[in-house]
């Protein structure tokens, strides 16, 4: 059972009691922001449309200009000479050359039709709601970890969909509704982002996808792309140098001459790839495939993403958790008086470590509640760093605090964990109720929730290590990498998950390692109750016996 436990969603390693500084960046961690994004394009596309419309006014003056010469030209100029002998017809002539065509090539009014443009685009930059650099940059470390953790294919997440090869073929694992291809100026700047990492496994895909695009494209430019063919070619011929596929890197490198035939950079790295080949022929044998780098700081990477691999890592461990005869289901009510006439469906999902899910928890008008209540409050999600709390690649959230004076529906859920558990959920023997909005390729790799270090920053509340965790999956998700099974969406909707991190002598339980998967499409909350030590003594008896 410690492989199906491993494979539970994501809690937080974080504490309420530590002020945390106000972010209005980092967008791409909350899936909410974005969300809101939308609303801020619309709010720009009306003034790119206010813009068209004066150019568009701008320019018709501009034709009516070119059709009046024109026709002067072909109809008098064209004439007979005495036309020019007219004098009006000579003044206006003079009065055109020395005066409406300065007024319409120096003319302000395309200047002031931009500068209205931007200054419209500025006061929605000056009221932060715009993503900035690292919101693109963590977007496109979400795709690329949704590429490795799913085993997706590249080219199929460019056309839209998403698939990975299963017995040589390509499987949909998840048919969107609406399917969004990526132009060849997306793929650059996710490769381009992976390059900066010199992180060339992932750049390498994802510039071959975007030198294909554009070359489709015949190696035009738009002016909404950052990158070009040449750009493209130029970083994807680097990183096949890098990964020692010097022979594919002189093609790439040549084709760019053909575009930039003076660039001294490239001309110099074409004699150096050369001068490589000559010395060290490629074997024919040799494999020039692409491997993804080993990792240092998660030995359970392969584990991990096979469990978020399975076409549902939860419902596969189903067969083996009927099989034993101990786990079981039941309505519960903990002989609480409160839950005698409405006990609640319990479901033990494993003795070691002690898991249970209680179904239907809450209603969905408390799960909407709750996302509203966290919405103002949201902050990118922190994890302990020794003393400290810092942000963390491997934790890609947005997380908001809840106090049971911020509603009553917080104290009524307060009192319900109270019921099912026979736990002091008051803090400071537990700590406020954690609300958790996941972003792009939002995540949580291993981790426990208890502090495995004497000074981690939990035990600033002096109450103890946590002792037990009561989540709550407070929205799900629209899809989950599923094929022939139904969603794990529809087994956790509105319900709660609770397990003790420690034994009864107060050692940590090292099956309780757990995470959350990256998500795929969809937007996932969850609400963390994290229950401390002190405050339990006469609910759950501490032990001196190690073995409990």
């Amino acid at each position: 059972m410690q492989y199906y436990f491993k494979s539970i969603y994501s809690v937080c390693v974080i504490i309420n009691m530590i002020l945390i500084p106000l972010s209005f960046g980092e967008m791409y961690t909350s899936l909410l922001n974005v969300k809101q994004a939308i609303i801020v394009e619309r709010q720009l596309i009306d003034h790119l449309e206010t813009y068209i419309v004066h150019e568009s006014e701008r320019l018709e003056d501009i034709k009516r200009f070119y059709a009046k010469v024109s026709e002067l030209h072909s109809e008098v100029y064209n004439g007979p000479s005495a036309a020019m002998a007219n004098p009006l017809v000579a003044f206006t002539l003079i009065k055109r050359l020395q005066s409406e065509w300065i007024n319409l090539i120096y003319s302000d009014e395309a200047q002031e039709n931009t500068q209205v443009f931007r200054s419209g685009y500025e006061e929605v930059e000056e009221e932060g709601s715009l993503p900035k650099l690292e919101d693109l940059q963590g977007a496109a470390k979400g795709l690329m970890r949704l590429q490795d953790v799913y085993a997706l294919q590249v080219g199929g997440l460019v056309r839209g969909h998403f698939q990975r090869i299963t017995n040589g073929n390509p499987i949909d694992i998840y048919s969107p509704t609406i399917s969004v291809p990526l132009s060849g100026d997306d793929c650059f700047l996710v490769g381009k982002v992976a390059y900066e990492l010199e992180d060339y496994y992932h750049s390498v895909q994802w510039l071959e996808e975007s030198v294909r695009l554009f070359r489709g494209a015949g190696g035009g430019w738009s002016p909404e792309n950052e990158g070009t063919l040449e750009d493209a070619l130029d970083h994807l011929a680097f990183s096949h140098f890098k990964t020692g596929n010097i022979s594919y890197a002189l093609s790439l490198s040549q084709e760019l001459l053909n575009h930039d035939p003076m660039n001294r950079r490239v001309l110099k790295n074409v004699g150096k790839y050369e001068r490589l080949l000559v010395d060290n022929p490629p074997l024919l044998s040799a494999d020039t495939g692409l491997k993804r780098p080993n990792t240092t700081y998660l030995r359970t990477r392969n584990t991990y993403e096979r469990l978020c691999r399975t076409q549902d890592a939860l419902l596969s461990s189903q067969p083996m958790r009927y099989e034993n005869p101990r786990l079981f289901c039941d309505y519960f009510n903990n002989d609480s008086p409160e839950l005698l006439l409405q006990p609640i469906r319990r479901e033990v999902l494993s003795l070691q470590p002690y898991v249970v899910l209680y179904h239907s928890f809450i209603t969905g008008s408390e799960a909407e509640r709750i996302k509203d209540l966290a919405q103002t409050g949201l902050r990118r999600s922190v994890v302990a760093s020794g003393e400290e709390q810092a942000t963390a690649e491997y934790r890609i959230s947005k997380s908001a605090w809840l106090k049971d004076t911020a509603h009553p529906i917080i104290g009524r859920l307060d009192q319900r964990i109270t019921l099912l558990t026979s736990l002091n959920v008051q803090p400071p023997y537990a700590e406020y109720l954690q609300v958790v909005n996941y972003g792009i390729g939002g995540h949580y790799e291993p981790h426990f929730d208890h502090a495995t270090s004497a000074s981690s920053p939990l035990f600033r509340l002096n109450t103890g290590n946590r002792v037990a965790t009561f989540m709550i999956y407070v929205s799900v998700l629209s899809c989950y990498p599923v094929i022939d099974t139904f969603p794990m969406s529809l087994v956790f909707q509105n319900a709660a998950l609770f397990w003790w991190n420690l034994h009864r002598n107060g050692q940590g339980d090292g099956d309780t390692l757990h995470a959350g998967c990256p998500v795929l499409v969809g937007d996932k909350w969850v609400a963390n109750k994290w229950i401390h030590e002190y405050g339990q003594e006469f609910q759950r008896r501490c032990s001196p016996n190690p073995e409990e």
